[in-house]
């Protein structure tokens, strides 16, 4: 009589939660099937932070001009629009700088509620910009701007340039990357593993920017006390464990 024996592979999988965070210890073969002399690996995930003052700016402003014509109104908006331009070249503001947001050249309607009419009274040009400067040239830029034709100012974003970006995003990885290896670290002691390297690590985070600034009055013109702006960054890392 022939007896064939076969060979059954026991799954073992353990798993860790730590506070703050998680992490998974697991035993797999190459075809991705338990096996309890297999690879072990530890999953973890981590997240760091950069922090930095802001070091540009993003002011927008509008120029709107009212006529009874739509002409009126068009032209109206494009002699103040060039001397707001042109006083922004004048203080340093490159003209690639000034882009353009928006434009609209609207009618104006005077409404009669209790008759439920309205009536033509005439046209608004709006033509939205979009400036970006340094930080500390935002006040600057609005005042030159306002007293040149602007007759808008719709915010200022504070954020960083590209360079202090990718220095802080470097930052916020090595210490996300830390945070996950001290978790994988921890887990792997617990285990009775030492960790031998890294299977797959991939990454994600943003910029979170200053959306508001304290304006401060001064003498000389529009001044902001600007905050930092944070470059936040997770990974998420796979790490090979022996026994």
């Amino acid at each position: 009589m022939n007896v064939r024996l076969g060979v059954v592979a026991v799954t073992v999988t353990a798993l860790v939660l730590l506070a703050g965070g998680g992490a998974a210890l697991q035993a797999t073969d190459g075809n991705g099937t338990d096996a309890g002399d297999a690879q072990r690996t530890i999953s973890t995930s981590g997240t760091g932070e950069g922090s930095a003052d802001a070091d540009r700016a993003v002011v927008r402003v509008a120029v709107t001009a009212r006529a009874e014509s739509a002409e009126g109104a068009r032209e109206a908006v494009a002699t103040n629009a060039t001397r707001m331009r042109d006083a922004l070249r004048e203080a340093g503001v490159d003209d690639d700088a000034v882009t353009t947001a928006s434009y609209q050249v609207r009618p104006r309607f005077e409404i009669d509620r209790e008759r439920d009419e309205r009536t033509l009274v005439g046209y608004e040009a709006v033509h939205a910009y979009r400036i970006d400067t340094a930080a500390d040239a935002a006040g600057t830029v609005i005042d030159t701007a306002v007293g040149n034709g602007a007759t808008e100012v719709r915010g200022v974003t504070f954020t960083l340039s590209d360079q202090t970006r990718a220095e802080l995003r470097e930052e916020a990885l090595e210490r996300a990357m830390s945070a996950a290896r001290a978790d994988a670290d921890t887990v792997a002691s617990a285990a009775e593993l030492s960790i031998t390297g890294v299977q797959s690590a991939s990454t994600s985070g943003g910029v979170r920017p200053v959306y508001e600034a304290r304006e401060t009055a001064s003498d000389a013109g529009t001044a902001f006390d600007t905050g930092s702006v944070t470059v936040t960054a997770s990974v998420d890392v796979t790490y090979v464990a022996t026994e």
